[in-house]
């Protein structure tokens, strides 16, 4: 993983990793990950996605987007975009700045192991560092899931 200077898992309050090998092709899993606009559908914890004018409705380098996850409005940009094997998102909200993180790895011809990784901080993160871990490790889960679903079964 690719960390922004300062969000690395040593210097974060909060870090939470989760990985899960799909049945499918990186090209395949990378468009539907990038088909943000349709997260809402597929991923429950993601509640509304709003685009920059210019950006949407799949994500590319330098896209920045509004959207509402953990019941909370957060601001993203697009930092990594490497095609089928890194993306990576800063974002901030309401005391906390975070960043997460996507890597792609062949298994075999058919499976690719997704690994999707996060780290927070500020003073939010520091009063609810357990609780908040706790929630990001079951909902990446949830996410790694439902994109293992339209991966094997969905049309992007």
């Amino acid at each position: 993983m690719r960390w922004p200077t300062g969000m690395e898992p040593e210097h974060s309050t909060v870090y939470a990793r989760n990985e899960l090998v799909i049945p499918a092709a990186p090209d395949r899993i990378w468009r539907w990950l990038c088909r943000a606009e349709r997260w809402p559908e597929w991923y429950s914890n993601c509640g509304w996605i709003r685009f920059g004018d210019d950006d949407g409705p799949d994500l590319g380098p330098g896209s920045q987007f509004v959207w509402k996850t953990f019941g909370v409005r957060v601001r993203s940009k697009v930092i990594i975009y490497d095609r089928s094997m890194e993306l990576g998102w800063d974002a901030t909200a309401f005391g906390l700045r975070a960043y997460h993180g996507w890597l792609f790895e062949v298994v075999d011809a058919g499976h690719t192991r997704i690994i999707t990784e996060e780290t927070q901080v500020g003073p939010l993160t520091r009063v609810g560092r357990w609780y908040l871990r706790r929630g990001l490790l079951r909902e990446h889960q949830n996410w790694l899931e439902g994109l293992s679903r339209m991966a094997q079964t969905g049309d992007p």
